[in-house]
Formats: C-alpha cells, structure tokens, sequence
C-alpha cells in the first residue's frame, strides 16, 4: 500500500519541525528503531487483546452451546468453524478498503490528533454497549472475534498507516 508519500520520499527545503503523530510520535519520520519498536509495542498489545477477546469468546460460546446434544453441537462447531474463516476474511477485506479510502485522502498531522481526540471520548459508550451485545452475541461470538481478528491484523501489516502519509505530504507542502 505504497503511496506518492513513502518513507523513501526526504523531504527537502527549508527545516520544519517533524510532527508528532498519535501512536508513533517522530519516529515515523526516520522509520529508525524507535518506529518499529512502537509499531512491534503495538501489536504485541493488540494481539495480547485479541487472545484474551478471542478466549472471552470462546468460553462464551461453550457456556451458550454446552447444554444441546452432541449432534447439534458438532454441527454448530461447524459452523462456527466456517463462519469464523470467512468473518476473518470480511474484517480483512474491510480495514484493507478502509485504509485505501484513507490513503486517498490521508489525514493531516492536526487532523490526526483530532481524530484520535473524538474516538477516545466514545469509550465509555462503547464499553457499555459493547456488555449487552457480548451477552446477546454469545452463540455467533467466535465469528465476531475472527472478525475483530482479521481487521486488526490488516490494521497492524499494512506498510504505512494513512496518518503518516499525511504527515509526509504535510511536510513536503511546508518545504517545497
């Protein structure tokens, strides 16, 4: 997901200070240690999140299903099965398209703060909605945690995030 904007692009021209981005700081400039070590901090946290969601799920999904015959479990493990391999590739397939829509018009550094400034306020809402939908999803939860896999993992190996396209084209703006 290579863009005009890559980090192989040195901005040139006057000196302007580098912007801060949410979740990479400066790094995301030079791409040096401290880059991949933000970038390996954060998947090692989401991927943490995901097991624990992942095993939340599942232990749901065996309280929900524990009480039907054999018969009728084996076929719903089935189907949780291939329901699970294609919300994967749905949740892939989304956060891909998502992130080319955002490289289309890829944020700016100030926008990227903002966004991240409005997200971080709908939490708690999230949060409480998010504990009746478990307990009204438990039969379909492991489908629902394949997806949330498959989204974050294009979220975490995709090259270059949007915001740092921005950043760049930002930069190359206020030097050219």
């Amino acid at each position: 997901m290579a863009s005009r904007a890559s980090s192989e692009a040195p901005a040139s021209g006057a000196a302007v200070e580098i912007p801060a981005l949410p979740g990479l700081g400066t790094g995301w400039y030079e791409r040096g240690a401290r880059y991949w070590a933000r970038r390996v901090a954060t998947a090692v946290f989401f991927l943490a999140v995901l097991a624990m969601v992942c095993w939340i799920s599942l232990a749901l999904y065996a309280g929900f299903i524990s009480g039907v015959s054999s018969t009728v479990r084996t076929a719903a493990n089935w189907v949780q099965g291939a329901g699970a391999v294609v919300a994967a590739g749905w949740g892939w397939t989304r956060q891909r398209r998502d992130l080319r829509k955002q490289l289309l018009d890829p944020p700016t550094p100030g926008q990227a703060w903002d966004a991240r400034r409005n997200s971080s306020g709908r939490v708690p809402g999230r949060v409480a909605l998010g504990r009746g939908l478990v307990l009204f999803l438990a039969p379909v939860m492991p489908m629902v945690a394949a997806w949330l896999v498959g989204w974050t993992v294009a979220m975490l190996t995709v090259r270059e995030y949007p915001s740092e396209v921005g950043a760049r084209r930002w930069l190359q703006e206020r030097t050219s």
